[in-house]
Parts: C-alpha cells; sequence; structure tokens
C-alpha cells in the first residue's frame, strides 16, 4: 500500500484547517504505526493549554503531558493541536478537560498504554493538578518522568 493510499482519509494535514470552536467538533485522526511490532512511548507536550472556567468565563492554563504505547495507530499531530486549541473557548473545569482529552484519545487510538497530566496554573490560589492512565505502565518500555514540579511559577 502506498504512502497515498494509507494517508489518503486524513482531512486536515498538509491543507489550511480552521482551528474548531469545540472539542466536540474537533476531529481527531490516525495514522498506521509503522513500528507496531514493538513497544516505545510517545509524548506530547502542550506547555500553553487554555480553556475557560465555565462559571465564570476567565481563562485557565495548564501544562499538558500526554504520554502513550502505540498499537496500532499513531495520532495524528495537526490534528491533535487543532484539538487541543478547540478547548480555548471552551467552559469547562481542569478534571473535565484533562480526563476527556485522555479518554478520547484513548477510543481513538486503543493504545497499550496511555497517561495524561495536567498541571494547571492557579486561578483564586490554588493550582489544580489532574492525572488520567489507562493501566499501570509496562516494565520493558522506558517512560520518562513528567518532570512538571508543583507549583512555584512553573515554566
Amino acid at each position: 500500500m502506498s504512502n497515498q493510499d494509507i494517508y489518503k482519509n486524513l482531512t486536515q494535514l498538509g491543507s489550511e484547517t480552521k482551528l474548531p470552536d469545540n472539542p466536540e467538533d474537533a476531529i481527531l485522526e490516525k495514522v498506521p504505526n509503522p513500528q507496531s511490532d514493538i513497544d516505545y512511548a510517545v509524548r506530547f507536550t502542550a506547555p500553553e493549554f487554555t480553556s475557560l472556567c465555565p462559571l465564570t468565563s476567565q481563562p485557565d492554563f495548564a501544562h499538558l503531558v500526554i504520554d502513550y504505547i502505540p498499537g496500532d495507530w499513531l495520532v495524528e499531530s495537526k490534528s491533535l493541536k487543532l484539538f487541543l486549541g478547540s478547548f480555548r473557548n471552551h467552559g469547562a473545569f481542569h478534571e473535565d478537560c484533562t480526563v476527556s482529552i485522555g479518554r478520547r484519545l484513548e477510543e481513538l487510538l486503543d493504545p497499550k498504554w496511555l497517561r495524561i497530566g495536567g498541571y494547571w496554573y492557579p486561578r483564586g490560589g490554588i493550582p489544580i493538578d489532574v492525572f488520567y492512565q489507562t493501566a499501570d505502565a509496562p516494565d520493558h518500555v522506558w517512560i520518562p518522568p513528567q518532570d512538571v514540579p508543583t507549583y512555584r511559577g512553573r515554566g
């Protein structure tokens, strides 16, 4: 099968794509994992993730770290960026945003393992960190720690 055949169903890669208005309208896409015969870790880091407080509409900011061990599929990175960006005008609590992202990726990819750490900057004086994981991390794959410090002016 040629690369053109493999990627013909992608709707966003290689074209101008508008940022979705909300996560429900965002299209997450996947591509075949060319190394599916071995286990390895993939990490995406979004240090400038934003959403809105559902009660006050004030902006909330987080440093997200997404780690997964792919099975047959990889998330297409442009679609992931657009999906994460779709939260910019979306009102939801920190916990809902973080867990929703993890669950949506799990549903799309059926990874061997996935975790997401949502390290939220404080508003009202309290940072809220949210973690979602599908299972225990396997021992045979090197998965680096997320190393996002507890809040002391993150960055």
